[in-house]
């Protein structure tokens, strides 16, 4: 099995880049909350069970410059939510509506932090933090 450990320096660069990918294109980023399980990569489009609850928009920029590996979003507005389902998984994208990245959403210790996983159609939909780590 490989052995990878990277230094805080690699580790803010890699986290720096992602927060560039999310902020690549003329807008902000967005998030794309699903209910149904998550595709295989973020190449793969949702299909079947997956349904679109909700898209929140990043500020702009969207996160916070990397600490430690770590980055955490910007401020993110509450939206109401277009269809009822139960939030699993989310799909963070550029502005141009290229995918970035997939992430978990929960509502405590998730990449994503909701303020609740029983999305309601019409409906607040609050993301209370983001925070993406580069594992050392």
């Amino acid at each position: 099995m490989a052995v990878l450990k990277l230094s805080t320096v690699a580790r803010n660069a890699l986290a720096n880049a992602l927060k560039t990918a999310i902020d690549a294109g003329a807008g902000a980023g967005t998030i794309k909350i699903y209910d149904g399980t998550q595709p295989s990569t973020p190449q793969d489009a949702p299909t079947g069970s997956n349904h679109l609850l909700a898209t929140l928009a990043f500020g702009d920029p969207s996160f916070e410059t990397a600490s430690v590996g770590v980055i955490t979003a910007n401020a993110i507005a509450q939206v109401n939510a277009a269809l009822t389902g139960t939030a699993a998984w989310a799909r963070l994208a550029d502005s141009d509506g290229n995918a970035i990245m997939d992430v978990d959403v929960g509502t405590s210790g998730n990449t994503i932090v909701l303020n609740t996983t029983s999305i309601v159609s019409g409906g607040p939909v609050l993301i209370t933090s983001a925070t993406l780590t580069v594992p050392q």
